[in-house]
């Protein structure tokens, strides 16, 4: 039986895109806004799926379902300005920006 190989190969383009990838992500800044935001998301589906007892799409649409998802959106955002406003909270951020090590 003959041997075959298979070879794979990566684009340069693609290389150069993941080296700045890498850069970006590995950096002072980019480690504080993964930290930060991994804090901050998972928070907002929280409140979506318990406080707002949302826990399915209605439509199937791909259209509709960002709709509704845009409009879950504005509603998190507009319960959060209510919520600060009635706090005296505005003009203040949620959480302070962490340092890295």
């Amino acid at each position: 039986m003959e041997e075959r190989v298979k070879r794979l190969y990566v684009s340069k383009t693609m290389k150069e895109k993941r080296r700045k990838d890498l850069e970006q992500i590995t950096s002072e800044y980019g480690t504080q806004l993964s930290m930060n935001r991994s804090i901050q998301v998972e928070g907002s589906f929280a409140d979506v799926k318990a406080d707002m007892a949302f826990r399915r799409y209605t439509y199937r649409d791909m259209d509709n379902v960002t709709a509704q998802s845009v409009i879950l959106a504005i509603a998190h955002n507009i319960n959060k300005l209510h919520n600060k406003i009635q706090n005296d909270k505005t003009g203040q951020h949620l959480f302070e920006w962490k340092k890295t090590a």
